[in-house]
């Protein structure tokens, strides 16, 4: 079993920043593709999560959904257990909570299956 736990989250200004971090436990780190994703709230968003970015094993491939490209970092330390989502420029719709994940298959992450999932953490974007 792997935990997950984030931290990171809270209430910025549009255009502001944020640094999501997610502390791993349990098995060995860099054995593991890690990702995040994000629930919006509202009517309609259902119990759907969308990849937000990910990031292979030893951090050499990254990935990020258009809607973040340019605006979010997503990077890894493995001596240290935690990746981080470096969130910049940050706008409304971005408001969600956010979740770290991981998976022994990179392509799991990026198709929204990954094995396991932290709670979560929220943030808010005002206008």
């Amino acid at each position: 079993q792997v935990q997950l736990v984030e931290s990171g989250g809270g209430l910025v200004q549009a255009g502001g920043s944020l640094r999501l971090s997610c502390a791993a436990s349990g098995r060995t780190f860099s054995n593991y593709a890690m990702g995040w994703f994000r629930q919006a709230p509202g009517p309609g968003s259902g119990k759907e999560r969308d990849i937000v970015a990910a990031i292979t094993r030893y951090g050499g491939v990254t990935y990020y959904a258009d809607s973040v490209k340019g605006r979010f970092t997503i990077s890894r330390d493995n001596a240290k257990n935690t990746v981080s989502l470096q969130m910049n420029s940050l706008k409304p719709e971005d408001t969600a909570v956010y979740y770290c994940a991981a998976s022994s298959v990179y392509n799991t992450v990026v198709t929204g299956k990954p094995d396991y999932w932290g709670q979560g953490t929220q943030v808010t974007v005002s206008s």
